[in-house]
């Protein structure tokens, strides 16, 4: 079950990029994607989910988009009398959020056009396909909490670590007021920029609160040391610094300083693919720590696993529809059947990818800290 496990998370990292088969006429509605720079008007998405790239380099002599964590996939842009590279996916793209880099005369370079996100152990290029329950994390007229960069000592990162701490609306007015604790990683490829930047939990625990979905409670961001592992060595990955790093130095940290309950009832841990692997290492090595527990695209738990279910409040899976969903059904059947409090949570629609886990931790944080 373990080097199932392993194969899915390899698996799945490499494939955050979909292309639709079939021939279908392209609606000419496109619009510059959201995450474009200012006054950039490529590259631009249409109502099907296609994009569309225009790049200025007159002296090329090829230009390809390459798409997807990690650059697979791609679309091949032809040159124009004026020195430009035109061209759109063969496809529509899954909605939400995609990395993706230019490759010029073979050289790597990001497209000048839109803003930058740490994926791939580098800073990509990112495009934002319209998705239809974009409402969800959209920015909207609503208390909004804070997200804050943070330094805490550390000897295994040494001198010093960057954690981010997400503070829900009203935390700074009611000085009285402690809150439970939600540590939530990353995937391979990325650090601990990516949920807020990429996955917007910010804008969601936002509109959570103000909908009054979800009872409001902090949450801890930091780097996983995941990028050093090549793909095909998960095998050799270590647990220990980043555990060391995490419970012995990051949790205390933040209980210190900010207004947290300290005890394991309040204290939960999830993290997407890799992520979600190293929280199950983490929970499964440290259960006096966190009560609850949720892998994103990030594998699943056996009944084997829990030595005592009793002290465990809950377990959440979750993956795209396009990934492994009947590994989560598998399991959660498996996982209830032993009396375990699970839920599952299939993502139409979508791969391995940020929208899967947008809507992952959409799904996740009402469940959280609940009486």
């Amino acid at each position: 079950m373990k080097q199932l496990q392993l194969l899915l998370v390899i698996g799945a990292i490499i494939g955050s990029f979909s292309i639709a088969s079939g021939q279908e006429t392209i609606k000419e509605d496109f619009k510059p994607s959201t995450l474009n720079q200012p006054g950039q008007k490529y590259p631009q998405v249409n109502s099907q989910g296609y994009a569309r790239f225009r790049i200025i380099a007159p002296a090329a002599d090829s230009v390809k988009v390459s798409l997807g964590l990690g650059g697979r996939g791609g679309t091949v842009l032809h040159k124009k009398e004026d020195g430009s590279w035109m061209g759109t996916t063969e496809g529509p793209m899954d909605e939400g959020f995609h990395y993706y880099h230019l490759t010029v005369d073979g050289g790597t370079f990001n497209d000048p056009g839109t803003l930058n996100f740490y994926g791939s152990t580098r800073w990509e290029s990112g495009i934002e396909i319209p998705a239809h329950d974009q409402d969800f994390y959209a920015l909207k007229d609503v208390p909004h909490g804070q997200v804050h960069k943070i330094l805490f000592p550390s000897k295994v990162s040494g001198p010093s670590a960057v954690a981010y701490v997400y503070t829900p609306p009203g935390y700074s007015k009611d000085q009285s007021k402690r809150y439970p604790v939600l540590y939530l990683q990353h995937g391979w490829g990325e650090d601990e920029t990516a949920w807020s930047n990429q996955g917007h939990a910010n804008l969601i625990m936002d509109n959570l609160i103000a909908e009054g979905k979800t009872e409001p409670f902090l949450i801890v961001m930091t780097y996983g040391m995941t990028n050093e592992i090549k793909f095909g060595g998960l095998r050799d990955f270590d647990i220990t610094p980043f555990q060391t790093k995490l419970v012995d130095e990051l949790i205390p940290y933040v209980d210190e300083n900010f207004r947290t309950i300290a005890d394991r009832e309040h204290r939960a841990m999830a993290g997407l693919s890799m992520g979600g692997m190293e929280t199950k290492m983490v929970t499964l090595n440290k259960p006096e720590t966190f009560s609850h527990y949720a892998l994103l695209s990030g594998g699943i738990y056996t009944p084997e696993d829990i030595k005592d279910q009793s002290d465990i409040k809950l377990i959440f899976l979750s993956c795209g529809s396009k990934e492994r969903p009947e590994s989560i059904k598998n399991a959660t059947a498996d996982l209830k059947e032993s009396g375990a409090n699970v839920v599952s949570y299939i993502s139409e629609g979508t791969a391995h990818e940020f929208q899967t886990w947008r809507r992952s931790l959409k799904e996740l944080a009402p469940l959280l800290f609940k009486n």
